[in-house]
């Protein structure tokens, strides 16, 4: 596996995209790691201090994640370095997608990702820059479908991708109109969790939990964990956190959800950042998911956790671990050598899976369909590390050979 890795990590991106904004001091990047099946995908997102590095990162953990969701294309990512709290936020979103538009009119699929939204951003931004959807660039470069094919299945992706969710088993509340996006990525989080114990041994039932991050993916998933049974006793997120060792009541949890300000985690009995920091990792945690920004974990949080009864990691974040490595470095190796970690392309494929539901033919449009399809897709790539490697060790490095070896 780390053969294959190493030369996976080391070979260079077909395509550098930089851009530079004559308005602002806003610079952005697309990689495309390979053209794989004519086409290549994935998200846009900002932030201050972003490079180049990042971004090439995470084309590659794309063309690894799509090994499991489909379709069968390469990794890309678009990444601007760009405060996301700055008023001129909309100007630079629209000269970026300008600027960007013949990629995606061609061979790149983008959507939302950290900071930049899917439905009130990309969408809209990009229409306005004469692309039917972020997505065009993959109908065209891998589907090549006819005109009336590609306008059929480009109706049905804007309007399951959009979909409010009606059935209450997948939504928090039917009358906020929570979409698919909204939720499906945390979904599979909470899934990974299910389908690890089903397959691997045990129940998620009273199993207590810790959810790092609490934006539309950290949220989801404690939503979820807490509606199978899991009891959800810490949340830490960017300002400060919750703790309740007994773990919150599925309602309470409802309620978190319900009352978040946006990507924030907003509570009464809100624990300052440093307290929370020093105290969530030893409460005795069987699940951690780690649902914030890119490689955030430390070692020593880790060590904490596994020596307070750690059992499954399930990946919300992607390279959730601070290693300097793109990914597969020493903390991950290490973590994977003593837990079960779910790898990132695995446990948050949610969104990459429904892109891919929606665009390989006519599909099921409803709220049980498009969820089912990416737990199933979830559950399936489980089975097949497991049936390479039964340990509850060293899956992470199992499932990125089985990834790996049809990549290179």
């Amino acid at each position: 596996m780390k053969d294959l890795l190493k030369k996976f990590e080391n070979k260079e991106p077909e395509i550098i995209f930089n851009w530079k904004d004559a308005e602002t001091e806003a610079e952005g990047w697309t990689v495309i790691n390979s053209l794989r099946g004519g086409a290549a995908g994935g998200g846009t997102r900002m932030r201050k201090g972003l490079d180049m590095n990042e971004v090439l990162s995470l084309a590659k953990t794309m063309e690894v994640k799509f090994s499991v969701s489909g379709p069968a294309i390469g990794g890309a990512k678009s990444g601007i370095n760009f405060d996301p709290n700055d008023p001129r936020k909309k100007g630079v979103l629209q000269r970026w997608y300008k600027a960007v538009s013949p990629l995606l009119k061609s061979y790149y699929g983008t959507g939302g990702d950290l900071n930049v939204d899917e439905i009130h951003e990309v969408i809209p931004i990009t229409e306005e820059c004469g692309v039917w959807h972020p997505q065009e660039g993959v109908f065209n470069g891998h589907f090549k479908p006819t005109e009336a094919d590609k306008i059929n299945r480009i109706g049905q992706l804007r309007q399951g991708v959009i979909k409010v969710i009606e059935n209450p088993k997948f939504s928090p509340d039917v009358n906020r109109k929570y979409t698919v996006a909204d939720m499906i990525t945390g979904y599979g989080v909470a899934e990974a969790v299910r389908h690890y114990y089903d397959i691997y041994g045990g129940s998620v039932v009273g199993k207590k939990a810790i959810v790092q991050g609490f934006g539309n993916v950290g949220s989801a998933a404690a939503f979820y964990l807490a509606d199978m049974g899991a009891k959800v006793v810490g949340i830490i997120d960017r300002e400060g956190g919750i703790i309740n060792e007994n773990g919150f009541s599925f309602e309470e949890i409802k309620r978190h959800f319900l009352n978040k300000d946006g990507n924030k985690l907003v509570a009464s009995e809100m624990i300052p950042f440093e307290e929370i920091n020093q105290k969530i990792w030893t409460l005795g945690a069987e699940i951690f998911a780690p649902c914030a920004a890119s490689r955030l974990v430390t070692k020593q949080q880790v060590d904490q956790m596994i020596a307070s009864g750690l059992e499954v990691i399930s990946s919300g974040a992607n390279v959730p671990f601070a290693d300097k490595e793109i990914f597969f470095g020493s903390i991950m190796e290490e973590t994977d050598a003593k837990v079960s970690l779910i790898p990132d392309f695995i446990a948050n494929c949610g969104m990459a899976r429904v892109f891919a539901y929606f665009m390989e033919k006519k599909v099921q449009m409803t709220d049980e369909a498009i969820f089912f399809d990416t737990s199933e897709t979830i559950k399936k790539a489980l089975h097949k590390t497991h049936t390479i490697n039964t340990s509850k060790t060293n899956i992470s490095a199992t499932a990125f050979e089985i990834a790996l070896q049809q990549l290179i």
